[in-house]
């Protein structure tokens, strides 16, 4: 009574197919989409969140634009000459951060430093303090640094800094703490702080002043050092006690789900959603059930093999046991002289049987209203009991 292979071949086909054309799409799209996809902030990469557009906008006035993955690149090519961006201050170990600032404190160089937080702020750009992020919106300048007030509106916001460093330029404010912090470092070189990279992304670009600003700040140097930080950086690795204390503070600072895209998430939740859907659907009710003539004539052993099926599916041997105790009783009442009100009734039934048949030497209360059969052998078994005791009934 198991479905053959043939059987579960013919149910699962369908999925199949819907599955592996899934598959195949996606891979046919990662495949045509893997030239242009190089990831978030990188120069290279033509997606929304990409910087393909300011980059080359910087290479059309005559910026050099160098994209590096290893610090030793990142300090190798600071100088007067060069501005370098910081693409993910944050993911800096703290040695790293220590021999990064080292670097560029004293260059004469401009370092960009994209929503620095917690974990990197105090070491990358001492006597700046990291406030209550804002978020991302068109925000003015509001203060009087040159090329702030040149873009004019930008998309700003994100982290907040304050300092008490002389000289500073605080623009894009919100609730009065800015959003980009610029402070003079020594050789007359500086610190840019950008609470949020939204105005290097593709899709934000034209908006506002943002493509201004960017290449104001980008620009200010003939070359720019693009430094997208990497795990495979053989100076993110650390040893002792100094690596156990980044990786906690990386824990503290951000959760897993923050590492997620968000697209993700929301694409999680709305399958989630069809899913309560799709229950409910299958699931209403559209009233009690109607008996109707069948157009057929069922044999009356077809209807039982496909109730069997059913409950074996399910494991149900405690309704099976149930329904053919039942049925026996049922059968037994009218033998035995009872009527089919005492049935079903152990005070009744049971004295009547045990008159019957005063030497059957079985347990007839467990036999006809017992525990449902631990196993499939035992509801057989039980069965067989029935229907032995159903003749004996008969015959006596």
């Amino acid at each position: 009574m198991s479905p053959t292979a043939r059987q579960v071949w013919t149910r699962a086909r369908g999925v199949l197919v819907v599955v592996l054309l899934l598959v195949a799409a996606g891979i046919a799209m990662a495949a045509v989409r893997s030239g242009d996809h190089h990831g978030r902030l990188d120069p290279r990469s033509a997606d929304p969140h990409g910087s393909r557009a300011v980059a080359e906008l910087l290479k059309d006035r005559g910026v050099s634009v160098r994209v590096v993955t290893t610090l030793d690149a990142a300090v190798t090519g600071v100088g007067p000459g060069t501005t370098l961006l910081v693409a993910e201050p944050d993911l800096l170990t703290s040695a790293q951060q220590e021999a990064l600032h080292s670097a560029t404190s004293s260059s004469g160089g401009r370092t960009l430093l994209l929503a620095a937080g917690p974990p990197s702020v105090d070491t990358l750009a001492p006597g700046v303090r990291r406030e209550v992020p804002a978020r991302v919106a068109p925000r003015a300048p509001q203060c009087t640094y040159p090329a702030a007030r040149r873009a004019g509106n930008a998309d700003l916001g994100g982290e907040r800094y304050s300092t008490d460093a002389p000289g500073a330029d605080t623009c894009y404010p919100s609730d009065g703490l800015p959003s980009l912090l610029r402070i003079d470092t020594p050789a007359d070189g500086d610190t840019v702080l950008l609470g949020a990279p939204d105005i290097l992304y593709n899709e934000r670009l034209d908006k506002h002043g943002n493509a201004s600003l960017a290449l104001q700040l980008l620009g200010s140097r003939p070359e720019l050092v693009w430094y997208i930080p990497s795990l495979s950086d053989p100076s993110a690795v650390d040893n002792g006690q100094q690596r156990e204390g980044d990786e906690e503070s990386a824990e503290d600072e951000s959760a897993f789900l923050d590492l997620i895209p968000s697209g993700w998430l929301w694409g999680t939740l709305q399958l989630a959603v069809a899913a309560v859907l799709a229950a409910i659907w299958r699931a209403r009710r559209l009233g009690p059930l109607v008996t109707e003539r069948l157009p057929v004539a069922i044999r009356a052993s077809e209807a039982t093999e496909g109730r069997a099926r059913l409950y074996r599916r399910v494991n149900a041997r405690d309704r099976a046991a149930a329904s053919l105790r039942s049925a026996t009783r049922a059968r037994l009442a009218p033998l035995l002289g009872l009527p089919q009100a005492e049935a079903h009734s152990p005070d009744s039934l049971i004295p009547a049987v045990s008159a019957q048949l005063p030497d059957t030497g079985r347990d007839i209360r467990d036999l006809l209203f017992g525990p449902a059969p631990a196993d499939d052998p035992s509801l057989v078994h039980l069965a067989d009991q029935l229907d032995a005791l159903e003749r004996e009934v008969r015959t006596s």
